[in-house]
C-alpha cells in the first residue's frame, strides 16, 4: 500500500473544516481529550512504521500536529504542508463524538446507561460496519463522522459501567465482535448499588455484584423530488494521468436547448469532493436546473468549499427556459463561495486557468476579499506578513482601473504589465496580479477607479491560518457548544469556535481582533470579543451581527517572525430566524425505508413555510411539501428516503433539507449524510493453517545465511464467510504467490533468503475482518500462530491523519 493510499481516509483532499466540540469545566479528561490523545498516538506510531518501511528518518521537531504532519510524510514532501487541514480532519471526528451528548442526551444505547449493553453494541458494531463499508467506497467524511459517533459509545463503556471496578484492564473484546457473547450481565431488576440519596457514596457498587463479576452501568435520567438525468457520473481520482485520460474523452453532443444541468454535475462535486475543495466549472451555457441553487449555496457553506467558474459565452442566442438561470447565478455563487467568475473567450482560457494552479496547494489562504457593484472610488488596505510567499491578487471586471502600492509607497498602474511590484497578466474579464518575490511585508494599497462592477481577491502560501464554525450551546451531562449545521439565528449573538493553527503549533501565533464583514459594499464590520479555550481553540461572540452576507476576518501576530498577520474566510454565511433540527440516528439498509424526524421553528412571523429536500443519489424521498409553522414553537414532520435494493453496500448520501417562508425572504437548511450499508453477518476474520516449513538449509550461524534459501507453505480460508478478497506481504523480504482467490481455500507460498527469518501475511476478507498468518525461523522463535491485528479500517483511520500538499 502506498502512502497516499494509506493516508487516504482523512487525506483525500483533506476534507477540512468541522470545529470540535468544545466541553466546558475544567481539567478533567474529556471525550475530546481522550480521543484526541488516541488518535495522534495511534498516528505517531503509524507514521514510524511508514517511515521504516520508506527507509526514512521519522523525527519531529516538536509535538504539535503540524511538526507532526510535516515529519510524517518525510523527504517525499516538497514546499510547505499546511497543517489545518490535518486539524479539520481529527476535528470532525470529535466533532460527532461531541454531539452525541447533544443529540442522544436521553438515549441510554448511546452511553451504556440502564443496563442496555446488547443495544449499545449494537450500535458499535453497526457502526464498524457503516466505517468499512464507507472506506470501501471511498466516502472518507462520512467514515470519519460515523468513528466519532462509535467512539463515544466505547468511551462510555468504560465511563459508565463497572468494568474497571471488576479489575479490568485490558479492553473488552467482545464490544466489536458480535459473535462473541457479553456474558454475566446483571438484570434491569437487579439491585446493583446501594442508595446513595441521603449524600455521596464513595463505593456504591454492591459488593455481590464485585465478587459475581456482574457487569452493570449506570442510570441517569436527565429528562423523566426527482433529480433529471444529462449529468455524471462523478469520476473521483488521486492519480494525475486518469484524471487526464477521463477529460480527453469528454465530447459534445445533442444540445440545441442551452441551458444545460450544470448545477446537478456541481451537486456532485460538492458532495463527492472533500470539503475546503478548490471547484473549477467550465461552461458556455446558462443551467437549467436553477431550482438546485438554494441547495448548492447549503452545500458550499457547509463543506466550506470554494467554486470559480470559467464561463464562455456561445455566439449564437438561444430561447432560454423559464426553469434556467443566468450567468449572474454563476457569479453570485461564485463570490458566496469566495471564487471567481471568470469570462473569458474559449481561446482565452488557457491564460485563465493559470488559477488552478494557483491554488494546487494545501497551504493557500486569502489575505483579503471584497466585492463592489456598481463600481465605485475606494482604496483598500491588506497587511502582508512574512511567512506569505506567491502572493497573487486577481481582479474581475470590465473596464477596471487600479493602481496598486507597497508599504514602500512604490505604485504600479492597471496598464503597466511588467511594473516594480510585479507581472499582470489579462485574460478575459480577470487580470491576474503575481507580485515579485522580494520583501513584501507590510500594508499594502490598492486603489479602484471605476464605476463598472469588480472583485478584488488577495492570496498567498502559509502554514499561519486558521479554520472555524458557527457553533451553539447546548447542556447535558457533558455540557459544550455543537456545530451548526445551518445558519445562525438572527436576533442573537453569532457564537464561532476558532482553531489557529501556526509554524510551530497553535502557541506560536496570537489573536488580535476577529470580526464579522460584509464583502460586498457598503462595507460593515462587526468586532467579536474572544475567549480563550485551550490548545488554540477560541470562542469568538459577536453581538451585533451584519446585515446579509458576511466572512470571518482575523488579525493576528506570528511569534516566530513577530510580524501582524491578516486572514480572512472564503465562504459567506447570513443568519436566519427559522431553525432546522435534524439527526441521522442510524444507516439506511438497501431496499428498506429509513425514517427521519425533522422539526422546524420560526423566530419570525409565522404561516406556512415550503419544504424542499435534495440528494445526490437520485434516491426517492417522501415528505411534506410545507409545514404551517407558529412563531417561536417548532413543528413536527419526518422525512421517508429508500434506498434501492441494488445499492451498493458503503454508499454515502448527501441530504439538504430546506425550509423557506412564502414570501422566499427567510429560508434555513440542514445538510445530513446517510450510510447505506448492506446487514452483515460474518464477523469472523479469515483463519490461517500452516501446511509446510521448509528452513533446514538455513544455517544457524545467521552471518553464513546468504546462500540459502526457506520455504513456508499455509493455506487460507475463511469458512462459511463472504470469501478472501485480497493477501499481501505485510513482514518479510522474499516472495509470496497465491493460488486463485475465488477457491475455498487459498494456498500461500512463501520464499526468501534465510537471511530475513520472519514472514507475516494478512487476509482480509469481503467485509474488512483481518487475519494475519506469522511465522519465524529464528531459532528462539515458538511455534507459528495465526494473529488478529487491529482492525484494518481502524488502522487506515488511524494512519490517515496527515495531509498532503
Amino acid at each position: 500500500m502506498t502512502l497516499v493510499q494509506v493516508i487516504a481516509l482523512l487525506a483525500l483532499g483533506l476534507s477540512g473544516r468541522s470545529l470540535a466540540f468544545v466541553p466546558i469545566g475544567g481539567g478533567a479528561p474529556t471525550h475530546i481529550s481522550i480521543t484526541g490523545t488516541a488518535l495522534l498516538q495511534k498516528v505517531t506510531e503509524t507514521c514510524q512504521a511508514v517511515a521504516d518501511a520508506a527507509g526514512h528518518d521519522f523525527k519531529p521537531t516538536g509535538l504539535s500536529p503540524e511538526e507532526l504532519v510535516q515529519a510524517c510524510l518525510g523527504p517525499t514532501a516538497t514546499g510547505e504542508v499546511s497543517g489545518a487541514k490535518f486539524h479539520s480532519a481529527l476535528q470532525e471526528i470529535y466533532t460527532q463524538n461531541g454531539l452525541v451528548d447533544r443529540d442522544f442526551v436521553n438515549s441510554a444505547p448511546h452511553h451504556f446507561n440502564s443496563e442496555a449493553f446488547l443495544e449499545g453494541r449494537r450500535l458499535i458494531t453497526e457502526g464498524v460496519l457503516a466505517i468499512k463499508a464507507n472506506i470501501r467506497n471511498k466516502n472518507f467524511k462520512a467514515a470519519r463522522e460515523t468513528l466519532g459517533r462509535v467512539l463515544h459509545t466505547l468511551q462510555d463503556f468504560y465511563s459508565h459501567s463497572n468494568w474497571v471496578e471488576l479489575g479490568y484492564t485490558e479492553p473488552y473484546i467482545n464490544l466489536i465482535r458480535p459473535d462473541l457473547p457479553l456474558d454475566n450481565l446483571a438484570d434491569v431488576d437487579t439491585a446493583t448499588c446501594s442508595d446513595c440519596s441521603r449524600g455521596t457514596c464513595p463505593n456504591p457498587i454492591l459488593r455481590n455484584i464485585l465478587k459475581e463479576k456482574k457487569l452493570t452501568s449506570g442510570y441517569m435520567g436527565i429528562f423523566s423530488a426527482a433529480k433529471p438525468k444529462e449529468f455524471g457520473p462523478m469520476i473521483r481520482t488521486t492519480d494525475a494521468d486518469i484524471m487526464k485520460r477521463e477529460i480527453s474523452k469528454l465530447t459534445a453532443k445533442g444540445g440545441g436547448d442551452h441551458p444545460e444541468m450544470c448545477l446537478s454535475g456541481l451537486q456532485l462535486a460538492l458532495t463527492g469532493a472533500p470539503a475546503s475543495s478548490d471547484i473549477y466549472v467550465f461552461t458556455d451555457a446558462t443551467a437549467k436546473d436553477i431550482e438546485l441553487k438554494d441547495t448548492i449555496v447549503a452545500l458550499i457553506r457547509t463543506s466550506k468549499s470554494t467554486v470559480s467558474f470559467f464561463m464562455t459565452r456561445v455566439l449564437k442566442r438561444r430561447r432560454r427556459s423559464l426553469r434556467a438561470g443566468s450567468f449572474e447565478d454563476y457569479k453570485e455563487l461564485a463570490l458566496a463561495s469566495g471564487g471567481q467568475a471568470i469570462q473569458v473567450s474559449k481561446g482565452q482560457l488557457p491564460q485563465a486557468t493559470d488559477i488552478i494552479l494557483d491554488t494546487s496547494t494545501s497551504a493557500l489562504v486569502t489575505v483579503l476579499q471584497r466585492a463592489r457593484n456598481p463600481g465605485k472610488q475606494e482604496t483598500f488596505t491588506f497587511m502582508l506578513d512574512e511567512s506569505l510567499t506567491n502572493i497573487t491578487i486577481y481582479i474581475t471586471g470590465t473596464s477596471i482601473s487600479f493602481t496598486l502600492t507597497n508599504p514602500a509607497g512604490v505604485s504600479q498602474s492597471h496598464n503597466e504589465a511588467s511594473g516594480k511590484l510585479g507581472t499582470i497578466k489579462t485574460a478575459g474579464n480577470l487580470n491576474r496580479i503575481r507580485l515579485n518575490a522580494d520583501s513584501q511585508t507590510g500594508a499594502w494599497q490598492i486603489k479602484f477607479n471605476s464605476n463598472q462592477p469588480y472583485t478584488l481577491k488577495v492570496t498567498g502560501q502559509s502554514t499561519i491560518t486558521f479554520i472555524y464554525d458557527f457553533v451553539e450551546r447546548f447542556e447535558g451531562p457533558h455540557p459544550g457548544y455543537a456545530v451548526l449545521s445551518g445558519r445562525p439565528q438572527a436576533g442573537q449573538p453569532a457564537t464561532l469556535m476558532l482553531s489557529l493553527i501556526g509554524r510551530k503549533g497553535p502557541s506560536s501565533v496570537s489573536v488580535g481582533a476577529v470580526s464579522l464583514v460584509t464583502v460586498s459594499g457598503p462595507e460593515t464590520e462587526s468586532h467579536g470579543r474572544a475567549t480563550e479555550m485551550g490548545n488554540g481553540d477560541i470562542l469568538v461572540t459577536v453581538g451585533a451581527v451584519p446585515e446579509g452576507e458576511f466572512v470571518v476576518s482575523l488579525n493576528g501576530t506570528d511569534k516566530v517572525s513577530n510580524n501582524v498577520f491578516q486572514r480572512q474566510s472564503t465562504t459567506q454565511m447570513s443568519v436566519s430566524k427559522v431553525n432546522i433540527k435534524a439527526v441521522v440516528d442510524s444507516s439506511a439498509e438497501p431496499g428498506k425505508a429509513l425514517e427521519l424526524p425533522f422539526s422546524v421553528k420560526t423566530q419570525g412571523s409565522g404561516g406556512k413555510y415550503s419544504i424542499t429536500a435534495k440528494n445526490d443519489r437520485d434516491i426517492h424521498m417522501s415528505y411534506p411539501e410545507s409545514l404551517t409553522l407558529t412563531a417561536g414553537k417548532y413543528a413536527n414532520a419526518t422525512l421517508t428516503i429508500k434506498p434501492p435494493a441494488s445499492t451498493p453496500s458503503g454508499t454515502a448520501v448527501t441530504l439538504t433539507l430546506e425550509a423557506k417562508s412564502a414570501s422566499g425572504v427567510d429560508s434555513n437548511y440542514v445538510v445530513l449524510r446517510i450510510s447505506v450499508v448492506t446487514k452483515i453477518t460474518d464477523f469472523v476474520p479469515p483463519l490461517c493453517e500452516v501446511v509446510s516449513v521448509l528452513a533446514d538449509d538455513c544455517p544457524q550461524d545467521v552471518s553464513q545465511c546468504g546462500p540459502f534459501q526457506w520455504e513456508f507453505l499455509a493455506n487460507l480460508t475463511d469458512g462459511n464467510g463472504t470469501g478472501i478478497e485480497k493477501i499481501t506481504l505485510q513482514q518479510g523480504n522474499g516472495n509470496l504467490t497465491y493460488t486463485s482467490l475465488s477457491a475455498p481455500s487459498v494456498q500461500a507460498h512463501y520464499t526468501a533468503s534465510c537471511c530475513s527469518q520472519n514472514v507475516e501475511i494478512t487476509a482480509v476478507d469481503k467485509v474488512g475482518n483481518v487475519g494475519k498468518c506469522y511465522h519465524s525461523i529464528e531459532r528462539s522463535a515458538g511455534p507459528p500462530a495465526l494473529s488478529l491485528s487491529l482492525p484494518l479500517w481502524l488502522c487506515l483511520l488511524l494512519s490517515a491523519l496527515v495531509g498532503r500538499p
